[in-house]
């Protein structure tokens, strides 16, 4: 089954569907209120989100930094952002998206 990417004038969403009526029926079931600028039928069963677009890009990797804080702050993700704050500069925010889509990677 393709995967889709399908952008509204609210929301970016990636799903697997049939061909883009299916795409297209699914966005109008989940956020009937929202309508479809942009489907693409993504060239292969992956979906990729650049770090940088995310606000977490550095001069090194920023998943190798945060999953040692994670470590030295034995899980605690308020800790841990601190521990980032204090080792990369980065500002809370930064600091926050860095360890969290760490955490959610189970580091």
């Amino acid at each position: 089954m393709p995967l889709f990417e399908v952008e509204t004038n609210l929301h970016i969403i990636i799903t697997w569907a049939d061909d883009e009526n299916a795409a297209r029926a699914v966005v109008s079931d989940a956020y009937p209120e929202d309508e479809v600028i942009r489907l693409t039928k993504r060239p292969r069963d992956t979906w990729v989100i650049s770090k940088s677009v995310l606000g977490v890009a550095s001069d090194g990797d920023p998943c190798i930094v945060a999953r040692d804080c994670l470590s030295k702050s034995a899980g605690d993700k308020v800790h841990a952002i601190r521990l980032y704050m204090q080792e990369t500069g980065s500002d809370l925010q930064a600091a926050r998206k860095v360890i969290e889509s760490n955490m959610v990677m189970g580091w």
